[in-house]
């Protein structure tokens, strides 16, 4: 179980409008620079998580894996999300000072 402020910054941001979700739409947001954080769920295939883990370690933007892609969908209002990406600085540090207390 993830922390419900995480996914509560999350959503946030989402009604912002400083969220891209799904593969292609994050992937996108990294090369583009826009991606400050990326958040690939646990559940997501092993393909997903070496593709995510290979650009953001390139790109240099932070990646985190948390979550079932139901709980990442949910925070977000869609169905399920595997990947989603932050496109706002101060969205994505605050989202990344939770889960670094949640450690």
């Amino acid at each position: 179980m993830i922390n419900h402020k995480v996914l509560s910054l999350i959503g946030l941001a989402m009604k912002a409008g400083k969220v891209v979700s799904g593969e292609f739409s994050t992937e996108k947001a990294v090369k583009t620079g826009t991606a400050f954080l990326v958040v690939v769920a646990e559940s997501a295939s092993g393909n997903t998580k070496k593709k995510f883990g290979n650009s953001c370690s390139y790109y240099q933007v932070p990646l985190y894996f948390l979550g079932e892609k139901e709980e990442l969908g949910r925070a977000i209002g869609k169905e399920f999300r595997a990947s989603l990406a932050v496109t706002d600085e101060n969205f994505a540090k605050a989202i990344e000072k939770q889960l670094e207390m949640n450690s």
